[in-house]
């Protein structure tokens, strides 16, 4: 997730570095969002409901924009796991988690001193040697790095990614900090969303999403690896990495030029291209559940590019998930039975892809998966704006609360994340298409491309983590 600089942007020599300091930091930080909390929650009794309803949202605000300030001045690794947390809509509220986008883009760049002593430690010489062309300007910056634009010596135009120095001697003590927050957290979606969370699910997958977005090395293999997978889909663009110019903390990309995905949301574009897009993007990922399982994690629109032909450029590799063959081909298998109304098929996929037991009854589970793909049951043209979102995610809270119906298996995990992103997606292109269609060619491609794969085997060469 990369958000573009502007020359007035202020100076960041330096990340809020020590141990204790940074400890205290987040502790205080910690005390004040449950304490304000607890109080609420002892005032609740003396208040009318809707005095419930404003002092909770009240008190959802003020501790997002805290989290938001003490973010920005830890940077880093906290920074990179408050953006972690901002995606996570069945941790946090939704106030909260609008308050806290801010952290996705509002990252000021480090001067371009310090950017050059990284290079020339990592490749072994500094920039004005190594390139042809380096601007000294970032081009955009995040919480973990930042990227300038730059000339190979045989003219190609690339992007170079750069680690913040430093930043990764505070994973540690930030990753111990944002424990304590998360048990906070998981209060607030115990009384809030009526959710019940694994904190130590929760504080596995940061942890382990945090050491691949910090290694770049890994970040190039699995660029390569999907470059593999989309090798035959002219309509997908996939940066070009150069292994010379790679390090654990400096990454040099080719330049794909085009418009942000963010941008093609606007109102004013063209209709036949925001529909181009909400089908490419509905096709490729359903390609990488089905065929590859080969999953790419973060669907933030910073980490899409729409081409001029069209065509549709994905970037950011840091963090993918592979999940088993076994399990690629029960999501394959799962979504046949749900297209064809074959409810005893379908509970056996759930079991084997481990949201149920044997013993368990099914039903609680199908009638959440009925919320989730009641747009692609019917062969129909349908419209987004029948499918409120947020009345189904309420439906489904029910179900599992009720029925208690609380096994998420990992790759469970990142598939809701990316199919959230999905309808996000589909809703704000407001593309009408008939969905059943093109989720049935999704399947029925992925069923004749892996037929005769053994499980196992591993369609794809690649180094990233399995889910």
């Amino acid at each position: 997730m990369w958000s573009n600089v502007s020359p007035r942007t202020p100076d960041r020599r330096h990340l809020t570095t020590g141990r204790t300091r940074r400890a205290l930091k987040v502790g205080t930080l910690t005390t004040q969002v449950g304490g304000s909390y607890l109080l609420s929650a002892l005032k609740r009794p003396f208040q009318s409901v809707d005095d419930r309803q404003k002092d909770l949202l009240d008190t959802h605000l003020k501790n997002a924009l805290l989290i938001v300030e003490r973010s920005q001045e830890l940077k880093g690794t906290f920074l990179k796991l408050m953006q972690m947390l901002s995606m996570r809509s069945d941790l946090l509220p939704p106030d909260v988690l609008q308050v806290l986008s801010v952290v996705q883009s509002e990252v000021p760049p480090m001067p371009y001193d310090m950017i050059r002593a990284q290079i020339v430690d990592e490749l072994g010489a500094p920039p004005e040697e190594l390139y042809a062309h380096f601007e000294e300007q970032a081009f955009a910056a995040a919480s973990l790095g930042q990227v300038h634009r730059a000339a190979l010596h045989d003219g190609t135009d690339v992007v170079v990614k750069v680690q913040y120095p430093g930043v990764d001697q505070t994973v540690a003590q930030d990753l111990k900090n944002v424990k304590a927050l998360l048990q906070t957290f998981t209060l607030i979606a115990r009384d809030v969303l009526r959710q019940k969370i694994d904190v130590d699910g929760v504080y596995t997958e940061l942890a382990e999403r945090l050491g691949e977005e910090l290694d770049y090395e890994n970040e190039a293999r699995n660029t390569g690896r999907f470059a593999t997978m989309f090798a035959d889909d002219d309509e997908i663009v996939i940066p070009r990495t150069f292994p010379k110019l790679v390090s654990r903390r400096v990454l040099t990309m080719s330049f794909v030029e085009g418009y942000k995905l963010a941008d093609t949301l606007n109102p004013g574009v063209d209709r036949e291209l925001k529909d181009w897009i909400a089908v490419k993007y509905f096709r490729t990922l359903w390609r990488q559940v089905f065929e590859f399982g080969t999953l790419h994690t973060d669907p933030h629109p910073g980490n899409y590019l729409v081409t001029y032909h069209p065509k549709l450029a994905i970037l950011d590799f840091g963090s993918i998930r592979i999940f088993e063959d076994e399990t690629r081909a029960q999501y394959l298998k799962l979504a046949r039975a749900l297209l064809s109304r074959r409810r005893d098929a379908a509970a056996r996929a759930c079991v084997a892809l481990g949201y149920l037991d044997e013993a368990e009854d099914p039903q609680p589970m199908l009638d959440m998966l009925d919320q989730i793909f009641d747009p692609v049951y019917e062969d129909r043209v349908y419209d987004p704006r029948d499918y409120n979102t947020m009345e189904r995610a309420m439906k489904i809270a029910a179900i599992s609360l009720e029925k208690r119906v609380f096994r998420s298996p990992g790759h469970g995990v990142f598939l809701m994340r990316a199919l959230m992103g999905l309808d996000s997606y589909i809703q704000r292109f407001g593309t009408i298409a008939n969905f059943h269609r093109l989720f049935l060619e999704c399947i029925s491609d992925a069923e004749r491309r892996t037929a005769g794969t053994p499980a196992g085997s591993g369609r794809v060469p690649g180094g990233a983590r399995r889910a």
